[in-house]
């Protein structure tokens, strides 16, 4: 079973007996409740249905009259789950998820890259382009960490990230709904340390990422609780083994030095870090654990008691006016190309991040020249006239 870990920065905190809300300010109330609490209860208050943020815009004139708050709940929180590799946090997350009633997340990975939005995987191309502009995954990664392309890969692993909890923000704030996911772009930093610690990309590469991190982390809210699985490297090593990856496995990433170094960089950094900004939950996670324990302690945690302006913790989900939570509601839901336009930025000292023209070119060739990418998204031969049908320009009319 799993044990809670005291420590310095690891609180449980009793049940709240009724928040106190500062002026003019809203305060999401209540504890967050597990299935069985929430079924004990009476019925909740009737809220608006969620907003349909895929397929439709929240715009400043909806703002008027649908109003973000309206649809919170205790249970509309940020929960993130963090541990070493192979500790389990897939599942567990997914349980906890569906006892907290929140979405999950599942942790995010290269395919935002590489699966276009028409389903071809950019990876069949491998074979047909230059080295140096082929994918390069978690699976290649872990074969070959000290490949040119590693550097590349971990700074794209944090854009991925990034990418992700920007729609787990946009889908809290439109629905009331909170979610669950496996890491986030506040902990990815623990791989990049890692890797530059064990030489497995330069110190070019660690500049980039965090030039990149510290105009990018700023524009997000931070998560209101976050839970670590803690697992001695040893056991991490034999469960990495149990699983049989073949990449993981016989792979040459995943040493024992590097994952104690991770484990490091977790403890000594990223979860002091973050419980200054949100509640932090630890657990012995060396022979599994059961849900059911997590969600009572959750269950006692009080958010209610950080309404103090100056006060860090939970600093980033106590806005003054309605208005202020439509500016979020719209940032993350309409505007989600300027956030990521924002990794935009201009590096040319850093050799293993940069494609040569002639590389870059011989790749377009292949990609763009195939037949899946004709025409643009939505649109197939099918379609006629100049309005209606947009076609893609061959690679040669670029010439």
């Amino acid at each position: 079973m799993a044990t809670l870990i005291k420590t310095a920065f690891v609180k449980v905190i009793s049940p709240s007996q009724g928040g106190k809300i500062a002026a003019c300010t809203f305060v999401q109330n209540r504890n967050i409740a597990g299935k069985a609490l929430r079924e004990s209860l009476p019925p909740p208050e009737p809220k608006p249905a969620p907003f349909d943020y895929v397929n439709k815009d929240y715009t400043w004139l909806r703002s008027l009259f649908d109003r973000t708050t309206h649809r919170f709940d205790q249970n509309s929180k940020v929960v993130v789950v963090e541990g070493p590799v192979a500790a389990g946090k897939t599942q567990f997350a997914a349980a906890l998820a569906e006892d907290l009633g929140m979405k999950h997340f599942p942790e995010a990975n290269m395919d935002i890259h590489y699966i276009r939005p028409n389903g071809c995987d950019l990876r069949m191309f491998d074979n047909q382009i230059p080295e140096d502009t082929r994918t390069f995954d978690h699976v290649n990664f872990n074969l070959t960490p000290n490949h040119r392309l590693a550097g590349n890969f971990q700074i794209m692993m944090y854009i991925a990230r990034y990418n992700q909890y920007i729609d787990a923000l946009a889908h809290l704030l439109n629905t009331g709904q909170g979610v669950v996911l496996e890491r986030s772009p506040y902990s990815d930093f623990v791989f990049l340390e890692a890797m530059q610690l064990q030489k497995y990309i330069s110190k070019g590469v660690k500049s980039v990422y965090y030039e990149l991190r510290g105009n990018t982390l700023e524009e997000l809210m931070r998560p209101h609780l976050v839970i670590y699985l803690d697992l001695p490297v040893n056991k991490v090593v034999e469960n990495i083994k149990a699983r049989k990856c073949e990449h993981e496995v016989n792979g040459k990433a995943l040493t024992p030095e590097f994952l104690t170094e991770v484990e490091r960089q977790y403890k000594n950094k990223y979860l002091r870090d973050i419980s200054t900004h949100a509640e932090l939950l630890v657990y012995d996670w060396t022979g599994g654990g059961e849900v059911e324990v997590v969600v009572e302690d959750i269950e006692r945690l009080d958010f209610d008691k950080y309404t103090e302006r100056e006060d860090p913790k939970i600093k980033d989900w106590r806005l003054p006016r309605e208005v202020e939570w439509a500016d979020k509601r719209m940032l993350y839901t309409n505007q989600k190309y300027h956030l990521m336009n924002l990794f935009a930025l201009p590096r040319y000292d850093v050799p293993e991040l940069i494609t040569s023209a002639d590389d870059a070119y011989a790749r377009f060739k292949v990609i763009d020249g195939h037949p899946a990418f004709e025409y643009m998204e939505g649109y197939t031969k099918d379609d006629s006239g100049i309005i209606t049908k947009t076609k893609m320009p061959k690679y040669t009319e670029y010439i």
